[in-house]
């Protein structure tokens, strides 16, 4: 069984990979092969809308057609067993790179029919990691599930099945000394963190395994 992990976010060792990290340990203590895939790494513009994808008897009907970065990423995705993308929250929404990478992704599996279909083939499970610096309650109150909620629909009908976990105030910056910033207190952040970070390791570990042992 093939798990691969998609890190949306520019940092290769912070938050959301070290989290999507555990996710892929929990997969891997079941026995799972893993790989972690960090989009920064790879040259890749969003979706062209050039349609190739849906043309009727195309050599590209039902896979994206740009050759680019994505291209090898896609062809190992087509074989996994499961996938789970992680990003930090930028502005209420995931990175850029995510929000290109999933263009590409869903888009040329997705068909325009009533009711609309997937040319994935299978079913896959898939979760979504997310993490970002603001509490609970204000991720609630400026309605970030309405994004989230949306990224779920969209991989549950492509591939079948999606969960996701967020991850509030996570540390931004290493030393908050550098930089212009009284939004939150750095100290009372740190300490949270140390409190939460390690409680949803453990939930992505849990996650990991799910996806490779749930019935």
């Amino acid at each position: 069984m093939k798990v691969i992990a998609i890190n949306g976010s520019p940092r290769k060792n912070f938050n959301t990979a070290q989290v999507l990290q555990k996710a892929l340990d929990g997969a891997a203590a079941k026995g799972a092969e893993t790989e972690l895939i960090h989009l920064y790494d790879l040259d890749f513009k969003g979706c062209t809308s050039c349609f190739a994808c849906k043309l009727k008897d195309g050599k590209s009907y039902g896979k994206c057609a740009m050759r680019d970065g994505l291209t090898p990423v896609f062809e190992r995705i087509a074989q996994a067993d499961a996938l789970v993308l992680g990003s930090p929250i930028y502005f209420g929404r995931v990175t850029g790179e995510m929000s290109s990478f999933m263009e590409r992704l869903l888009f040329q599996y997705f068909v325009y029919s009533q009711p609309p279909a997937s040319l994935f083939g299978r079913k896959i499970r898939t979760g979504f990691i997310y993490t970002m610096n603001v509490p609970e309650e204000l991720m609630q109150q400026w309605n970030y599930q309405v994004h989230m909620s949306g990224n779920e629909n969209y991989l549950r009908a492509i591939f079948g099945e999606c969960e996701s976990l967020c991850c509030n105030e996570t540390l931004q910056l290493e030393d908050y000394s550098k930089y212009v910033f009284s939004y939150y207190d750095p100290e009372q952040r740190r300490e949270r963190h140390s409190v939460l970070f390690p409680e949803n390791c453990r939930k992505a570990f849990e996650m990991g395994e799910r996806l490779v042992t749930k019935a």
